[in-house]
């Protein structure tokens, strides 16, 4: 049983691996200068920093993970830590003032409901990424959802 979890695990992080390096040779071999990253606003080293804090960006589809109007500059999220639940957590948000994190975040992959964060929603910011009002680095033709965006 365990092995074939863990054939799972290096086969869903080889998928990973594959589409970042394939999505960067794309854009390596189609013209895309990957070194001029969208900032919100720049130091003189080149680091991108982000305001402390913003007005939230209106979400486009739904479903749609949102952004966080924050910086993370910082922020911790290991295996035994997730500085980000300290504020969203089920504790947190009460005394933060917050927003609570989705009862969807606490359901495994079966659909059963458990009392901490599920494994595969642990990790914030494979999902919400620190919001910039940025142009897009590739051009898209992508529209909001009716009645989103606004």
């Amino acid at each position: 049983m365990k092995s074939n979890v863990l054939k799972k695990r290096v086969t869903l992080w080889t998928m990973l691996g594959v589409l970042v390096f394939g999505g960067v040779a794309f854009a390596a071999n189609n013209g895309v200068d990957l070194s001029q990253s969208p900032e919100v606003s720049g130091t003189a080293d080149g680091q991108i920093t982000t305001p402390k804090e913003q007005p939230r960006i209106a979400l486009d589809y739904v479903n749609q993970p949102p952004m966080i109007p924050h910086s993370v500059d910082g922020y911790q999220v290991t295996t035994k830590v997730n500085t980000c639940l300290k504020c969203h957590g089920v504790q947190g948000y009460r005394t933060t003032g917050a927003p609570r994190i989705s009862p969807t975040h606490f359901m495994d992959s079966n659909g059963h409901v458990n009392s901490e964060v599920a494994p595969r929603r642990y990790f914030c910011q494979s999902c919400h990424v620190p919001q910039a009002d940025a142009a897009p680095i590739i051009g898209n033709t992508f529209q909001p959802a009716p009645g989103y965006g606004k």
